[in-house]
């Protein structure tokens, strides 16, 4: 197998967390680089990796021609809130470990023409799966109120009504960098300052334009109907609002939310479907210096235990 171009964010602490051995199945939701992908292999595991974009497919396939044969990597040109769908189509009922990293990948920021970043001018996509309504669609064509709700919700941006009022004024927006200027302007940047403000814009309408929370979501459903008794779920997440849903997903899923304060009665956990819950786990200052990309991700991992999955409970 060729190297990783990339580095794999908290990978020291994710394998420890699925602890793979030699014979386990495990499902790598986020392909991207192939990083994880690669240390499972090493690990003596075989993978399941999926990833909606087609970039990194193609990645995986030129390692499927190098694996020995019958290869232990298998690539599901798929959303990963399509696992366990295409985990029964491929005859795997149990898995014993399932890792996610969460949002864009090092890989589709580093192409100026994916149109994720504003580092280098690019069109205005952003479309992980690179297909679909493009980021540009979405701005050129949603009515200010729809664009600001987005900004809001998935930017955070308190000045969303402005932001998105700029935005509309001065339609057609083509590139990554009229975008970032209309915001900038909008929100009165100045060059040097700590945080560019087109982040939290471009943060929004990426998450929109692939439904990412939603997918999330169903990811982590996916996870627990899939895992093994024992299984492992690792999740890297590196925005707060990614690492809310993982959050509070587990602290359901082990039967940590059950009110008791003097504003919400107690009521009675259910059965827990995961277990050995951990606190969020965060980059070591050695490694935000190697990756500086690493800075913002957070890990939580779990168990699964034995009890049914809620949906079928």
């Amino acid at each position: 197998m060729t190297a990783s171009p990339h580095i794999p964010v908290l990978l020291d602490e994710v394998i420890a967390a699925l602890d793979p051995q030699p014979g386990d199945v495990i499902v790598d939701a986020t392909f991207g680089a192939g990083g994880y992908t690669r240390a499972l292999l090493d690990a003596g595991a075989s993978v399941h990796a999926f990833d909606r974009d087609p970039d990194a497919i193609a990645l995986g396939r030129t390692w499927r021609e190098t694996e020995e044969n019958p290869p232990r990597l298998t690539l599901h040109a798929r959303r990963f809130s399509e696992m366990v769908a295409a985990l029964g189509e491929a005859g795997v009922a149990r898995v014993d470990g399932v890792v996610m990293d969460i949002g864009v990948s090092s890989m589709q920021l580093d192409q100026a023409e994916r149109g994720f970043a504003f580092s280098a001018d690019g069109p205005l996509d952003m479309r992980m799966a690179q297909t679909g309504e493009s980021a540009a669609d979405f701005l050129n064509e949603a009515d200010e109120g729809a664009i600001a709700d987005v900004l809001y919700k998935y930017g955070e941006e308190r000045q969303s009504r402005r932001v998105a009022r700029a935005i509309v004024a001065a339609r057609p927006l083509e590139t990554t960098g009229d975008l970032a200027r209309v915001v900038r302007k909008a929100l009165g940047y100045r060059p040097g300052a700590p945080k560019d403000p087109a982040t939290r814009s471009f943060q929004a309408v990426r998450i929109h334009v692939n439904a990412e929370l939603s997918e999330l979501e169903q990811g982590l459903s996916g996870a627990e109907q899939v895992l093994r008794e024992g299984g492992r779920l690792a999740v890297v997440s590196f925005h707060s609002l990614e690492d809310r849903i993982v959050k509070q997903f587990l602290r359901e899923a082990s039967g940590a939310n059950t009110g008791g304060s003097r504003h919400l009665p107690r009521v009675d956990a259910a059965p827990a479907t995961f277990t050995q819950v951990s606190k969020a786990i965060r980059p070591s200052e050695a490694e935000t210096d190697r990756n500086p990309r690493a800075r913002s991700a957070t890990l939580r991992h779990a168990v699964r235990t034995a009890i049914p999955t809620r949906e079928a409970a």
